[in-house]
């Protein structure tokens, strides 16, 4: 069901599907356009269900609270995507869902999403679709590469992911993950020198528009920080740039795309993975740009006139993780102006769990990392993690 019926104003119902922090953001944007949410979420007080009108929870597979949700709305999104497409297919009978079915199912499953980035022609690292574990060894030894093994479906934070560097690492993968015939996605490893991200908006209308790329450093497979501008070279941007509004366009996307990429030591660029929705690295965006990627999110899936992504100032986000939350606790009241928190409500903290962010803005990158440094919650960067984001101290 399409939108064409639907009156853009104040006072419109959107369902969410998902109550996670990203959620959250969205709803809080919404809020100055005078919109109404309801949360759709199996845990209670989830944290997009703590700032909506009212939340629904329930399973993402029940299918009378998803009616039920539809019943209630003007139009329904999601916040993530690992929820059912079959669900949000039958939903589309019922209600708008402008991000659509198709968007999300080729985003979930990881041999379909590469196959969707070559068809738009834009370069990524050397696949194969792999289902024993002979298959691994054979390639290896045709690549003669080191190779990371990935689920094709789930995982995120580094989960579902084994890095092979030498046949023996093949010894560690368990037996009874080639027992069933399960598909996975065997990738050569790239030695890339910087990773960075694109969030691009794209609106029912057509109108594309994409944020400045951003450099990220992560810490066991979770996102620690994300700096804007990148500090990479002019020309390279443009091309990030260019490269995830191609992606944009050919899969039609309602709502925002991430695109994650490599930079190679020549400065060329290959896509790593897509996400259909706001993105951790896009939360700079919220306190350091002319319109946040949430209420761009929404402008876009609502059809409204794109908002300016205009950068202000030097940004650099900080994720807080469950165990850094005593500290961060110690710090709260003592945090300088320059610094904006955003904490998410979850009730129980947890090791690797995104527990909220800290966004540092200030006049240069080695300011802002002075500053993180000061706070003493997170373990200071490492020389090589330095580098990884572009710099080589901390004036």
């Amino acid at each position: 069901m399409n939108m064409t019926n639907t009156p853009i104003l104040p006072g419109l119902t959107i369902g969410v599907i998902g109550g996670g922090q990203l959620g959250r953001m969205v709803i809080l944007e919404g809020r100055k356009l005078g919109l109404r949410f309801i949360t759709l979420d199996p845990s209670p007080h989830c944290p997009g269900g703590q700032v909506s009108d009212r939340q629904i929870v329930a399973a993402y597979d029940d299918s009378q609270a998803m009616k039920e949700l539809a019943n209630a709305c003007d139009v329904i999104i999601y916040e993530f995507e690992n929820i059912d497409g079959a669900m949000v297919r039958r939903l589309e009978d019922v209600c708008a869902v402008p991000q659509g079915s198709r968007l999300l199912e080729t985003t979930q499953h990881r041999l379909t999403e590469k196959k969707a980035i070559q068809a738009s022609g834009v370069p990524v690292a050397p696949y194969r679709a792999i289902t024993d574990r002979h298959e691994i060894l054979n390639v290896m030894q045709e690549w003669n590469r080191s190779v990371v093994l990935k689920t094709t479906m789930g995982g995120y934070d580094g989960k579902g992911q084994w890095i092979l560097q030498q046949e023996e690492d093949l010894q560690t993968l368990p037996d009874e993950m080639f027992t069933s015939g399960q598909e996975y996605i065997l990738e050569q490893l790239i030695p890339f020198v910087r990773e960075i991200s694109v969030v691009v908006a794209r609106s029912t209308t057509g109108e594309v528009s994409a944020f400045s790329p951003t450099v990220n450093l992560h810490r066991n497979h979770i996102l620690h920080l994300s700096v804007a501008p990148a500090m990479i070279e002019q020309e390279v941007i443009q091309q990030a740039k260019e490269l995830a509004i191609q992606i944009a366009e050919h899969l039609e996307v309602i709502g925002l795309v991430a695109v994650e990429m490599f930079m190679l030591p020549d400065g060329s660029l290959i896509v790593n993975e897509l996400a259909p929705r706001p993105h951790n690295s896009g939360h700079y965006t919220f306190d350091a740009c002319e319109t946040s990627q949430f209420a761009q999110f929404l402008r876009a899936v609502l059809g409204l006139p794109l908002g300016s992504t205009q950068l202000h100032q030097t940004a650099v986000m900080v994720n807080l993780l469950g165990e850094h939350q005593n500290a961060f606790y110690s710090q709260f009241s003592q945090l300088s102006q320059e610094v904006k928190v955003h904490w998410y409500g979850k009730t129980e903290a947890k090791r690797g769990r995104k527990m909220g962010h800290l966004t540092f803005l200030t006049d240069s990158v080695s300011e802002a990392l002075h500053l993180i440094e000061k706070t003493g919650i997170w373990e200071p960067l490492t020389l090589k993690e330095l580098h990884e984001i572009g710099l080589e101290t901390i004036k």
